[in-house]
């Protein structure tokens, strides 16, 4: 049976200013600084990562592990996450979560993070700047930043069964889960491409390879499971939009996780599925507005990329009524996700437009249409291009996403509780409970290990190289009867 799909998203958040002289490096960094100031908090380890590894079997020979800039902040918070600055961009990576509707609440409580450290670094900076932070995927300038998914797989699982078997679902996920845009960026015609399903789509020039920001792939083969490596591989997903809706990234997020646990089960046989050129149907389906497109087939037949999902969903359908959905974590919230699954394809098919309260691309589609019709203009105006990054503002009081009457799968009161506390089925919950009450004794923290300085010898080193082991149920009475970091070594050693 299929491993548990652990799961997590890492968000590259849009950064503006309206001071012309303002840095985007010292932006984000001002921007992570002035949230974890005040906190107790353990820096990044980057023992053991490289991401050159490649999971076709080799490394690649120009890498080398990422370059530590010492005056920028890479903390782990108390809720499991890390919060850092990437090149330009603040990025914050979701704690590992146990199933999809989990993740969505993780997700969005690194909104309210990155929220909550524009108020403050606003505050810092007077009436000299603001900051506005934007969770999108460009800055319509042709440069795309990500939103990076990642799954708990079976070592044992060939990676190049995964490679083959997922990139279908990959390319025509998008009519669900994409954020949408006004235009082109790789063209500049927004007379031949007025809008697009997806922020990322047109951006991937590759069907597999390595690389994340030149090239990009469709299916990226990084090679770091953060984890033991003779058991787990995880999949690093780049091929996703930065969702606002609480929908598409539960639909992006869950009906990922089942495919993959379809492949790692030999039940995803898409042989008829697969695409003749798979680059060229991802930037069809992410410019097919109207959901008609026939995308041609390596078999010599054609499909819509509403009709390969209707296949993948009815052989999930089939997989779920015989294994059951123990891979997703929660077998309610696995139902959940049938349920919304089947009747978003539904909407699609008879009217895509209902469900603008629900799909980020509708909503946004929608909204801007009615301004067209509203102001007599074109799909070329500027002022188009202005709304479109103004629904993805994080901050509630400009967010056009607020405004729009999105549906909700999660309570604030939950959103603002997971700000600080861990999930409780994951290790995340020991990396998270660790920090919260011994940070002073932690030196430094990655996914897979925390380290120790207990001041009376060398730094101590306690691994968790399975992502479902220290979890509440393995640890939490531990932690809440230790009154230091000692007591606690103490008692996992015995």
């Amino acid at each position: 049976m299929a491993i548990a799909k652990v799961c997590g998203i890492e968000t590259e958040y849009g950064i503006h200013s309206n001071n012309e002289h303002d840095n985007p490096v010292s932006l984000s960094s001002l921007l992570v600084n002035s949230y974890v100031a005040d906190l107790e908090r353990a820096g990044w380890d980057f023992e053991n990562e490289n991401p050159a590894n490649d999971a076709r079997g080799f490394s690649a020979t120009n890498g080398q592990p990422p370059q530590i800039e010492t005056h920028l902040v890479n903390a782990v918070l108390t809720n499991g996450a890390r919060y850092y600055v990437d090149h330009a961009h603040p990025e914050l990576s979701t704690p590992e979560c146990a199933n999809p509707l989990e993740l969505v609440l993780y997700d969005k409580a690194g909104e309210e993070i990155l929220r909550r450290s524009a108020t403050s670094a606003n505050k810092y900076l007077g009436t000299e700047s603001t900051v506005t932070v934007i969770k999108n995927n460009s800055d319509g300038k042709g440069n795309s930043y990500g939103c990076h998914e990642n799954y708990l797989m079976d070592r044992e699982v060939p990676f190049s069964r995964i490679a083959k078997q997922v990139i279908t679902h990959f390319i025509t996920r998008i009519i669900m889960v994409g954020a949408g845009k006004v235009g082109s960026e790789i063209t500049g015609d927004s007379h031949t491409v007025p809008f697009q399903v997806s922020q990322r789509g047109e951006f991937f020039e590759e069907e597999i390879g390595l690389e994340t920001t030149l090239k990009r792939p469709i299916v990226n083969t990084r090679d770091e499971p953060h984890a033991d490596p003779a058991r787990f591989r995880r999949l690093h997903v780049i091929v996703g939009d930065a969702n606002m809706s609480e929908v598409s990234t539960f639909l992006k997020v869950g009906t990922t996780a089942l495919v993959l646990a379809m492949i790692e089960d030999n039940w995803l046989d898409n042989a008829d599925m697969m695409f003749a050129n798979p680059v060229h149907a991802m930037h069809q389906v992410s410019q097919d507005v109207e959901l008609c497109t026939v995308l041609d087939l390596a078999n010599g037949k054609t499909a819509t990329a509403l009709q390969l999902q209707w296949k993948i969903f009815e052989l999930a359908s089939n997989y779920a009524k015989q294994n059951g959905l123990p891979a997703l974590g929660d077998e309610e919230v696995g139902k959940m996700l049938m349920e919304r699954w089947e009747s978003t394809l539904e909407s699609l098919e008879s009217d895509p437009m209902s469900l603008a309260n629900q799909l980020d691309w509708v909503a946004k589609y929608r909204l801007l249409q009615a301004y067209i019709d509203r102001h007599g203009i074109s799909w070329a105006d500027p002022k188009l291009r202005a709304i479109d990054i103004q629904y993805h503002d994080i901050n509630p009081e400009k967010s056009l996403y607020r405004r729009v009457g999105m549906e909700r799968l999660l309570d604030d009161d939950d959103i603002n509780k997971a700000v600080v506390m861990p999930p409780r089925d994951t290790r995340a919950f020991f990396r998270g409970m660790c920090l919260a009450r011994f940070s002073k004794e932690i030196v430094s923290a990655n996914w897979d290990s925390l380290v120790f300085d207990l001041k009376d010898g060398p730094l101590k080193r306690v691994p968790m190289m399975d992502p479902l082991k220290g979890t509440a149920d393995h640890v939490d009475a531990l932690i809440q009867n230790c009154r230091d970091a000692a007591d606690l070594l103490n008692g996992l050693g015995a």
